[in-house]
């Protein structure tokens, strides 16, 4: 089928299903995610040993805030910081705290800014100083799996496309993939259809990626097994056998041409990146 037949077949359905964003409100996720982009370019210098986290998260807010804009992540369900920092086995939403970053450490950061009423998020994990082997192979992983995902999705196709791609990627190289959280649709609300989980199920092969759909994909890597544990604080979530985990995520728009990546920095590590 052509795809401008494909268009007028799909188009109507899904767009009951999630929006479909035109030009002009193209324009503003590339804003917003420009933004975001840059805020993690901001903190970058700084994630080093002997910084705490909430510095971390005191930078975030202060540059957000300083150039209009708003921290998504604060006050949202109660989360109390502006952005996540999830350290060594945190998989992910771990809370900023007096936690100071020691040699060795990987860490997530993830964070996410409303600009004129659009949202930008991502997340990358971060080397601190000189790290394990075991470290630097998950971070590796958990990178290539992001690429492999936006690599795998075409217009018109299927969200089992980036699942499988990520899972038969992670798990071919004896790493777990997380199941309990998953990347999902964004825009004018942080979170909406469509559901991006990162393993193949059968709803993933329902679920169709139309150009004008704005997603994010978020693979989480463990070293052991996928599963998962929430802390007492209701955010925090390690991997249940304290294994290492390391995450990265972008935000997506799908256009004609194939995915548009919109949250790429200037300075941090781009697609073909070897952690050395």
């Amino acid at each position: 089928m052509k795809l401008s037949h494909l268009r007028e077949a799909v188009l109507p359905r899904y767009r009951r299903k999630y929006p479909i964003y035109g030009p002009a409100e193209a324009e503003k996720l590339r804003t917003a995610s420009r933004f975001n982009a840059e805020l993690m370019d901001v903190i970058r210098p700084f994630v080093q040993p002997g910084i705490r986290t909430s510095e971390l998260d005191e930078i975030a807010h202060r540059y957000t805030v300083e150039h209009g804009h708003v921290p998504a992540c604060l006050g949202y369900r109660g989360y109390p910081k502006t952005i996540c920092t999830s350290i060594n086995d945190v998989v992910c939403h771990g809370i900023p705290d007096d936690t100071v970053l020691q040699e060795g450490d990987i860490i997530n950061v993830d964070m996410t800014t409303i600009v004129d009423g659009w949202y930008g998020d991502q997340s990358e994990t971060f080397l601190v100083g000189q790290v394990s082997d075991e470290a630097r192979a998950v971070t590796q992983v958990a990178f290539d799996s992001l690429f492999v995902g936006i690599r795998a999705i075409k217009p018109y196709g299927m969200v089992y496309d980036i699942a499988k791609a990520i899972t038969r990627y992670a798990e071919g190289r004896g790493y777990g993939v997380v199941r309990n959280y998953q990347g999902h649709g964004i825009g004018q609300k942080f979170h909406q259809e469509p559901g991006i989980p990162h393993f193949p199920h059968e709803s993933t092969k329902k679920s169709i990626v139309v150009p004008g759909c704005c997603f994010t994909i978020e693979p989480m890597i463990n070293v052991g097994g996928a599963e998962t544990l929430v802390e007492g604080d209701g955010w925090t979530v390690r991997t249940k056998d304290r294994s290492l985990s390391a995450q990265f995520e972008h935000q997506i728009l799908m256009t004609e041409e194939g995915p548009e990546i919109l949250t790429l920095t200037k300075q941090g590590p781009q697609e073909g990146h070897r952690f050395v």
